[in-house]
């Protein structure tokens, strides 16, 4: 067996959030959003009643002689800098602190709020606070005031008031007093209550020995309330003792752009995510792609020597704040979401890899601000650079490996010319004539919705402006800002219908659903075609809008001519080869 990399240290639950509140532990959650409802509190203080086993909690020593004064919750603190990081935990410590000692959190829209735990010394219940149990006398409306009347020693006085007032709503009510044994049941449960505090909560504390690596595995590998922590929850973290400036920038631009708002971080491409902008941070800041390395720069790691000491860690998060200001920069964000936007990509749904965004995102900051690439040929090299990497999912499999690649490339690169000429060449490598006249008809052979080379596809369609087939609106237009992009509007539809095709023996959605198979219709058009064979509504369609007008149609929608008179297997064949050409088409616009 290895070496254990922890220390047992038997804890009280009072001593625990003493520790809390007067900074020794660092506890990051009284920041964030709190993710347990009410009644999963309610459940946690239950089981502690009933004397159940809550799990336990995982410490991690802060770095040593770190001077940061960033104070973690709004409370004052005798600790400017905690000795003790939470690292498992979490959610449990903010819960019991939130309901037993009144702190706030925060919500999902990071507004403060209190968690109101009511308490029945008759019956030993608890249950999450509401008007009933402000009213019932019965009840101790919210357990924070008991745990404020036992530290000003008042306990007693709260007792007796309990009691009284018990006693009037049972009179109020025709009911009797309370008994002599019900008021020895009060004075016994409150206690009990009050000795929550007392509660035994084991902790294991990581020594001296354990470095961000492993601390970071810890974290990743243990379980909080049923809830898996991540290797960027873990930055985010240590993010939160370092600089609680800083946390707070990175979530309140996360959470704006999940909201419709002038002004802000909002877009149609990406929901934020803390670990995105951490991403975008050290990949601008040290040009580096795994996000372990965030940690390693963050705890003052020299990732050459590998030595920790407060000047490098200074250094380093000085280098983050700057690279997290260019990227929470609402001008140069915006910039780069309408290149993004003119690749073709209209909407999130359109992109396969999140990644796709960040580190193109990464590619646009370095040009800009490293590189000085002037902003018409930063536009230009960046879109060509976001449709290819997207069409060929450059950034869905061993990403980091990649950009690591592509990073140790960039150290080579000294000016703007030899930048552009770089990534054209990375693009070149990749949209070469036999990848558009065989890999990319093969990656169309697929029936999963969610391929990159059909999303490729589309984005094609919406560079070239091309209308909907049978219709002179433009696909692009049902993908802008606005347009809710569902069944009312606008909606895939199969060319050969899925139930015609099931009449002639192709019973397996595989078949049914491959990607050629598909196109986008609006609403009326979709009703208009339902099930019928090819043969049928094309007859239709050729009349309605003239021989010529067809095969226009046809041609901007990669249809075969005659394409109703095809086998079902022939038309695939010949409709891959096509949209294979519309995405080129598409590559040669934005190369002009």
């Amino acid at each position: 067996m290895g070496k254990e990399l922890f220390d047992n240290i038997p804890s009280k639950v009072a001593d625990l959030l003493n520790d809390v509140k007067n900074g020794r532990i660092g506890l990051p959650d009284l920041q964030r959003p709190f993710v347990w409802k009410d009644n999963k509190v309610r459940e946690l203080l239950d089981s502690m009643m009933k004397g159940y086993p809550i799990g336990y909690i995982m410490l991690w020593s802060s770095p040593v002689d770190y001077t940061n004064t960033a104070h973690i919750g709004k409370n004052e603190k005798v600790y400017k800098q905690p000795d003790d990081l939470v690292i498992d935990g979490q959610q449990r410590l903010t819960a019991l602190l939130a309901a037993m000692y009144g702190v706030p959190i925060k919500d999902k829209n990071y507004a403060e709020r209190r968690i109101r735990i009511s308490f029945n010394p008759l019956t030993r219940e608890f249950a999450v606070w509401t008007q009933a149990y402000e009213r019932d006398t019965e009840w101790i409306s919210e357990i924070s005031s008991v745990f404020a009347a036992d530290k000003e020693h008042t306990i007693s006085k709260f007792r007796k008031a309990y009691i009284r007032t018990a006693n009037e709503g049972r009179l109020k009510n025709e009911r009797p007093e309370l008994t002599e044994e019900e008021e020895d049941a009060v004075e016994e449960n409150i206690n009990d209550l009050l000795n929550l505090g007392i509660y035994s909560l084991p902790t294991l504390k990581i020594n001296s020995k354990a470095d961000e690596e492993d601390v970071a595995d810890i974290f990743v590998r243990v379980n909080s309330g049923g809830q898996n922590l991540t290797e960027k929850n873990f930055i985010e973290t240590l993010i939160a003792v370092y600089d609680n400036e800083v946390y707070d920038k990175i979530n309140k631009f996360c959470s704006e752009s999940r909201i419709p708002a002038n002004g802000t971080s909002y877009n149609q491409i990406l929901q934020v995510d803390p670990s995105h902008l951490i991403r975008v941070a050290v990949g601008v800041g040290f040009k580096r792609a795994r996000l372990r390395y965030a940690y390693m720069l963050l705890r003052g790691k020299n990732l050459k020597t590998g030595e920790i000491t407060q000047n490098v860690r200074e250094d380093n998060l000085a280098i983050f704040k700057d690279s997290l200001d260019m990227a929470t920069n609402l001008n140069n964000w915006h910039a780069f979401m309408n290149v993004f936007v003119s690749a073709g990509y209209l909407k999130g749904s359109l992109v396969a890899s999140s990644n796709a965004v960040v580190f193109s995102y990464v590619l646009y900051l370095i040009g800009k601000f490293e590189y000085k690439v002037s902003s018409v040929e930063l536009q230009k090299i960046v879109r060509k650079w976001i449709f290819m990497s997207t069409i060929t999912g450059f950034y869905t499999v061993s990403t980091e490996t990649k950009v690591e690649k592509q990073f140790a490339d960039l150290r080579d690169i000294h000016t703007a010319n030899e930048f552009v000429e770089y990534l054209d060449s990375e693009i070149s490598n990749r949209f070469t004539d036999d990848y558009f006249k065989y890999t990319l008809p093969s990656e169309l052979n697929s029936s999963s919705a969610t391929s990159p080379a059909w999303y490729g596809y589309v984005a094609a369609i919406n560079v070239l402006g091309t209308p909907m087939l049978f219709s002179t609106t433009p696909l692009s237009q049902y993908f802008s800002l606005g347009s809710s992009g569902d069944k009312s509007s606008v909606d895939k539809h199969h060319i050969f219908p899925k139930h015609y095709l099931e009449t002639i023996g192709y019973d397996n959605d595989r078949d049914r659903n491959q990607i050629a198979n598909f196109t986008y219709l609006d609403y009326s058009t979709n009703i208009d075609i339902s099930d019928a064979p090819p043969e049928e509504y094309v007859n239709r369609y050729r009349e309605k809008l003239g021989n010529e007008g067809y095969k226009l149609a046809c041609a901007q929608n990669a249809l075969p001519e005659n394409f109703e008179k095809l086998s079902y297997p022939e038309f695939l064949k010949r409709r891959r080869i096509l949209m294979a050409q519309i995405i080129k088409k598409a590559y040669t616009k934005l190369n002009q």
